[in-house]
């Protein structure tokens, strides 16, 4: 991936609020399958691990369990907060909630 691309997905995503939070449980299969889900929809994802997520492994190598397992790309890492990319598939519906 261009090394601009990530500069700006870095800068969009600076101002965004953190999607999802991984607690104590660490990246269990769930938050995979929420990870994998927020992708689908919306290509970035920015995520923030608790410190109690923390105890067993560093923010970086869970970030690159969790990009590894939802076929995304790791963007950026800082402190305990990562965004993750993955780009849409072309002509995929997305299905609206009523």
């Amino acid at each position: 991936m261009a090394a601009r691309f990530k500069r700006r997905i870095k800068r969009e995503m600076g101002a965004e609020k953190t999607s999802i939070w991984i607690g104590k449980g660490g990246a269990t299969t769930q938050i995979m399958d929420e990870v994998s889900r927020q992708l689908d929809q919306r290509e970035m994802v920015k995520i923030k691990a608790l410190k109690s997520a923390l105890r067993d492994e560093e923010a970086k190598t869970m970030a690159e369990k969790i990009a590894q397992g939802t076929e995304a790309t790791l963007i950026d890492v800082r402190g305990h907060t990562f965004v993750l990319y993955k780009r849409r598939k072309r002509g995929k519906v997305l299905k609206k909630p009523l």
